[in-house]
Parts: C-alpha cells; structure tokens; sequence
C-alpha cells in the first residue's frame, strides 16, 4: 500500500473512530486496515493512536498529522479534479460543528440545503454547547457564537446576537417589572448556564455601549444548562431568565415573552464561521463556508 493509501486509511479510521467501520467504508478487510496503520506508526517511528478494547483516540500527534492528510489529500482531490476538467467540485465529507439552538434552527437547514445543490457531499453535524476543537472531532467547519480568542482559524464574522431578560406578561404583572440590574435580587430567577452565558450577569450603564459596568448575581431559583427549559420556565411564569436574542425571538415577537432591562443590555456577541487551513482548504469547504456566510448575513439573529 502506498503512502497515499495509507493516508486514506488513516483518516477513515480518525474520523469513523475504529478500525471496523472505517474498514467497512473503504471496503476493506479490519486486518488489513490494522497492518496499514500499525505500517505507518511503524515508518512515522511515533503513535498516532490511542487503542482500547472500545475506543480509538487520536494521540497528540495524531492530531498533527490528521490535519496535515486532509490537506494533502484535499488537494491531490483537487488536483485530480482540476486535470479532470472538474476543478473544485466539492466532495467528500464535511463535518460541521454549532450550538444547539442555533445549529437546529440555522445551520442544520443551510446543510441540507449544501448537500442538495453538491451531491457528491456528505455531511456531519455536531450540534453541542461547547466549544469544539476541530481537528481533534475531525470537523472542517464551526459556527461560533461570541468573542474569538486569538488563533490560527479563518474566522468571518456572519452577524451577532443580544443577551436579553425576559419573562411572560403574567409574571411581570404580578411581581413587577424591574427597572435597573439591582431590581433582580428581589425576583425568581431562572439561571441558564449555555452558550457562554456566565452565571453573574453583566450590564451596560445606559448609552455607555460598555460591557461590564454592572455585574450582579441574582438568586436563582432554578439552574438548566438548556436555553429551550429556561424559555419554558419562564413561559410558565416561573421568573425571568436571560437567554440570547434568537432564542427567545419568536415568543418575544407574539408576546408570549417581554424583554426588560433592554436599555442596559451589554454590547451584542458576534457570530463568526470558522475553518482551518485558509484558502487551502478543499473545496466542499470553502464552498460551504462561502454558502453558510451568504446565508446566514441574510438571516435576521
């Protein structure tokens, strides 16, 4: 089997987390797709996997070479394909990565919609409040909400979101509304822990445009890790809970929620698409990045 090959195998068995299926989708023999890779640790002279009877986990320099064959076999693709007189015909799997509201209610559509125009695509999504590495998932695209800390990804900025109180008309009208951020600590509070929202929550002082003037931590009577139980909570009447924007955006638009504290609310979060390797990226990536930014600037968040 030659280096390239070999490549193959070893990326199969990365992204499909074992020797069996990455043997059943590149039609191989599970003995044969062991040889190939213990072959390659053995020629590399280092460990690329971590093997247990369950698991199969990429080790440090695993990472490392992982990224370097998806690029090097992106562009052979390419190459190929480009001598073919098909040049940039995006192929191959994509895997994306998001938060969970968003990825359902945003990103997942704009997919679908991307393997229906290529077909020769196959897609993955991982939809998780958290952020994910995406060469340790072996993922090509993530959708990010909030500020980037520095690194060597291609980010474009799609758009941004607001951190917004909110709670039903009903509750509001029996407890009051409040009118500053000290008002909370005399309400029921519903703590949504997701998406980067601390549990101390931060505010603007009027017209400042600032964040962290004003932090308070108001007692919580309840605590979820899910924006959709703190939405119901309140909907229920149970307090206020403070969510992003698009989360809370058709409740608040039929008046089921009101937003309150909107004259305090810190600046917005960006919403940025992220990749890796730039404009060397395959082309099912690029493409899709160029699709997704198209899309979702469009979108009202």
């Amino acid at each position: 089997m030659d280096r390239l090959e070999t490549m193959r195998v070893f990326v199969a068995v990365a992204e499909e987390e074992g020797f069996a299926p990455a043997a059943r989708r590149l039609s191989m023999s599970p003995p044969a797709v062991t040889r190939a890779i213990s072959s390659l640790e053995e020629r590399l002279g280092a460990l690329l996997l971590h093997r247990t009877t369950r698991t199969v986990r990429l080790t440090e320099a695993g990472v490392r070479f992982l990224s370097d064959c998806k690029r090097i076999l992106g562009e052979l693709d390419e190459a190929e394909a480009a001598a073919a007189g098909a040049h940039a015909e995006p192929r191959g799997q994509l895997g994306v990565t998001a938060p969970v509201l968003f990825g359902r209610m945003f990103v997942a559509p704009i997919l679908l919609d991307f393997l229906a125009r290529y077909p020769e695509v196959t897609g993955r999504a991982l939809l998780v409040d958290r952020i994910v590495d995406l060469l340790e998932e072996g993922l090509d695209v993530a959708v990010r909400i909030g500020n980037l800390p520095d690194s060597s990804m291609s980010a474009i900025k799609v758009g941004s979101v607001r951190r917004v109180v909110c709670a039903s008309p009903d509750y509001l009208a029996a407890h009051g509304t409040p009118r500053a951020p000290a008002d909370l600590a005399d309400l029921e509070v519903i703590a949504f822990s997701g998406s980067g929202i601390p549990a101390e929550w931060s505010f603007a002082p009027p017209g400042s445009g600032a964040a962290g003037g004003i932090s308070v931590s108001p007692p919580a009577r309840i605590i979820v890790d899910l924006a959709e139980v703190a939405i119901a909570a309140a909907l229920a009447g149970r307090g206020l809970t403070r969510v992003l924007s698009y989360q809370a955006a058709a409740e608040v638009e039929s008046g089921r929620l009101r937003l309150v504290l909107e004259e305090f609310e810190p600046p917005p979060l960006p919403i940025h698409v992220l990749h890796a390797d730039g404009r060397r990226a395959a082309a099912r990536v690029r493409a899709f990045v160029d699709f997704a930014v198209e899309r979702l600037r469009a979108t009202a968040v």
